[in-house]
C-alpha cells in the first residue's frame, strides 16, 4: 500500500531560482560589505586570508538556503526545510562507491580530452589553475572547503533543492537529474570542472533518487573531493593517470567496467529503505 504524506511537497520553479541566486548575493555581499568596513576601520583586508574564504563560502550558500526555506518552502508547505539523513544497508555503501570511483575515471579521461593551450582554453587554464593554486596553499583551508563544506552545501541546493523540487514538480526523475547535475557543473565556472562536475553531478542524483537520503550523495561527494585533494597534496595533480602512470585508455577502461557492473547491481538489485518527509 503506498505511503500517503499528509504534508504538502514543495516544487522548484522560476521563484526557487530567483530565491536561491537572490539569497547567495545577500549572503555573499553582507560578508564582502563587512571586509570593505574592516579595511577602512582597522585597514586590514581578509579577502585572501583562509578564514574570509570559508565564511564567504558558507554565507552565500547559507544566504540562499535561507532564502529559498523562507520565501518558498514554507509558503508552499507550511513547514521548515528539512532533509532526510537516514543512513542505510551496509550493501549499499559496497555498490554505491565503486560506482562514484568508476565515474570518476570516466570522468576524468573526458575532462582529458579539452584543450589546456591556445588562444581561448590556453589564458582560460592559467587562470583558473592559478585560483585553484591560491584555494590549495593551506591543506587544512582546502579540506575544509572542499571535502565538508562543499558536499553539505551544494547537495543540499542541487539534490535536495533543485532536483527533488523538480520531480515533485511532476517532471520525470532523470530529467531532474540531468538539469540538477547540468546546472551544477555551470556554476563551477569552467570546462574542466563542468565535464566532471555533470557525470559525477547524475551519479549523485541516482543515488539520492534511489535512496531518498541527502547523506548518501553528501557522502560520494565528500569521497569525490577528497581523493581529488589527496592527488593535489601528494602529486600536485588531480589526475589518477598522472599519479598512478597509467594511460588514460586504461583509466577510462577501468571506470567503464567498474562503474557499469556496479551501476548494474545498485539498480537491479537495490531496494529503497527510506521514504522521504
Amino acid at each position: 500500500m503506498p505511503e500517503v504524506s499528509p504534508n504538502k511537497k514543495f516544487i522548484f520553479d522560476w521563484k526557487g531560482a530567483m530565491a536561491l541566486i537572490g539569497g547567495m548575493i545577500v549572503g555573499s555581499v553582507i560578508v564582502a560589505t563587512f571586509n570593505v568596513f574592516a579595511m577602512f576601520v582597522f585597514k586590514e583586508n581578509f579577502q585572501y586570508q583562509d578564514l574570509y574564504l570559508m565564511i564567504a563560502n558558507a554565507a552565500g550558500f547559507l544566504g540562499a538556503i535561507f532564502a529559498f526555506d523562507y520565501f518558498v518552502y514554507r509558503p508552499q508547505t507550511g513547514r521548515k526545510l528539512n532533509f532526510n539523513l537516514s543512513s542505510t544497508n551496509f550493501v549499499t555503501y559496497l555498490l554505491i562507491f565503486p560506482m562514484m570511483l568508476g565515474m570518476m575515471f570516466i570522468a576524468e579521461f573526458i575532462t582529458s580530452q579539452i584543450p589546456v593551450t591556445g588562444s581561448f582554453f590556453g589564458p582560460y587554464y592559467d587562470f583558473f589553475s592559478r585560483m585553484m593554486e591560491q584555494m590549495t596553499k593551506d591543506k587544512a583551508t582546502m579540506i575544509v572547503l572542499a571535502v565538508i563544506m562543499a558536499p553539505v552545501f551544494e547537495e543540499i541546493v542541487f539534490r535536495g533543492i533543485i532536483q527533488k523540487g523538480l520531480i515533485n514538480k511532476g517532471m520525470k526523475p532523470m530529467s531532474a537529474i540531468l538539469i540538477s547535475s547540468v546546472v551544477f557543473g555551470i556554476v563551477h565556472g569552467n570546462p574542466w570542472q563542468f565535464v566532471g562536475a555533470v557525470f559525477l553531478g547524475c551519479v549523485l542524483g541516482l543515488v539520492y533518487y534511489k535512496t531518498k537520503s541527502l547523506l548518501m550523495p553528501i557522502l560520494l561527494h565528500a569521497f569525490n573531493n577528497l581523493c581529488s585533494s589527496i592527488l593535489i597534496f601528494y602529486g600536485n595533480t588531480e589526475s589518477f593517470s598522472e599519479t598512478f602512470h597509467i594511460s588514460q585508455y586504461a583509466i577510462l577502461a577501468i571506470g567503464i567496467v567498474l562503474f557499469s557492473f556496479f551501476c548494474y547491481l545498485f539498480m537491479k538489485k537495490y531496494r529503497v529503505h527510506y521514504s522521504e518527509s
